[in-house]
């Protein structure tokens, strides 16, 4: 995300890094942040492509990821409703691809390309 262009109002990641602007905007209340463990992360994305609007995780229960989300019990245990994650556009890196919009995703690849890609009105390889 290039936030010095300030596209969106929210940045969803896994790591933030040390961008001094990002920080910036963050403490200005110009951009929200909001943190996703990897797994729930991918299973959101998962969703947005599957068509999923939202599920249930006990990842997050009674710590301040559940705070503002729906909480729910289950045979006794406490779950969070996780919301899909869906984009506008994927960056995809793909082995191959045809005329039709196929890809072919290979070794390391095959990790987030594909369910990002599912996820995305448009992607890009």
């Amino acid at each position: 995300m290039d936030v010095a262009r300030q596209p969106a109002s929210t940045k969803d990641d896994r790591v933030v890094g040390e961008n001094k602007l990002f920080e910036q905007q963050y403490l200005s209340g110009q951009l929200e942040l909001e943190l996703n463990r990897q797994g729930t992360l991918a299973e959101r994305i998962r969703a947005g492509g599957a068509g999923i609007p939202a599920f249930f995780t006990k990842t997050g229960v009674g710590t301040v990821v559940a705070e503002g989300k729906e909480v729910r019990a289950f045979d006794g245990e406490l779950y969070v409703m996780e919301r899909w994650l869906k984009a506008d556009l994927a960056l995809v890196k793909a082995w191959k691809a045809d005329e039709a919009g196929n890809l072919v995703f290979r070794k390391t690849a095959r990790n987030f390309n594909p369910t990002m890609a599912a996820a995305a009105k448009v992607t890009h390889p």
